[in-house]
């Protein structure tokens, strides 16, 4: 009996990890054909149309994922090529090289990229998303910075660099630059219910008829006891 009970437990194992196994490769064959159908939307578009820089972007992206790594640089200088501030296909070349082990060349690359969008605290701002989007983290700072500098009374960039601390586990600076957020415009209901969160206590004006012709009056903070 013990050994048919064994039997029995063995091909039910055996049957269990058949289905399981069967089920991820299927999984992987589905998300394999996805990927091939996406790759043969995009080439149609760019057959269609060369000079199009998001199609080149996008598969660029799914190069960059699938680790071919050459091919997506190439896709992403042809984005550029054609759109020369397409910041998140800029940002993309910039973690291709740093991915592909060329440090020296990701580093003149991000430097290029944020000395042609220091005319604008707008296009710094883009930027600086589209770095942070990749995990440049660095880099997505500097723009933000360099962004506060030519508009250091932007409600949306103290709200940035405010949430971008805040993602980085920094709560304290993350506090500071919300504060300052709220206080240039206080009708920011996310900036305000992460103060809270913080404990940090808001007191918003009331808003009157004249609001839409002046200036909204400052929030004011406290830090809850």
């Amino acid at each position: 009996m013990k050994n048919v009970a064994a039997s029995l437990l063995i091909a039910v194992l055996s049957f269990v990890c058949g289905c399981t196994n069967s089920g991820q490769k299927k999984t992987e064959r589905v998300n394999t054909d996805v990927i091939d159908a996406e790759k043969i939307q995009l080439q149609n578009r760019i057959d269609r149309k060369f000079d199009d820089p998001q199609a080149h972007y996008q598969l660029g992206k799914i190069y960059q994922r699938e680790g071919l790594l050459e091919r997506a640089v190439w896709e992403f200088t042809l984005a550029l090529q054609f759109d020369p501030v397409h910041y998140s296909a800029q940002a993309a070349k910039v973690r291709v090289y740093k991915d592909l082990g060329q440090a020296d060349r990701s580093a003149i690359a991000a430097e290029l990229f944020i000395d042609q969008a220091g005319g604008s605290a707008e296009s710094l701002t883009l930027l600086g998303r589209a770095f942070q989007t990749e995990g440049l983290d660095d880099y997505a700072l500097t723009c933000y910075q360099k962004a506060l500098d030519r508009a250091p009374n932007s409600a949306l960039l103290h709200k940035q660099i405010g949430f971008f601390y805040l993602s980085k586990g920094d709560t304290l600076r993350a506090e500071e630059y919300l504060r300052k957020s709220i206080q240039i415009d206080p009708y920011q209901p996310d900036v305000a219910e992460q103060l809270g969160k913080l404990g940090v206590v808001i007191q918003v004006p009331q808003p009157t008829q004249s609001r839409s012709s002046s200036a909204p009056a400052p929030a004011q903070t406290t830090t809850a006891p």
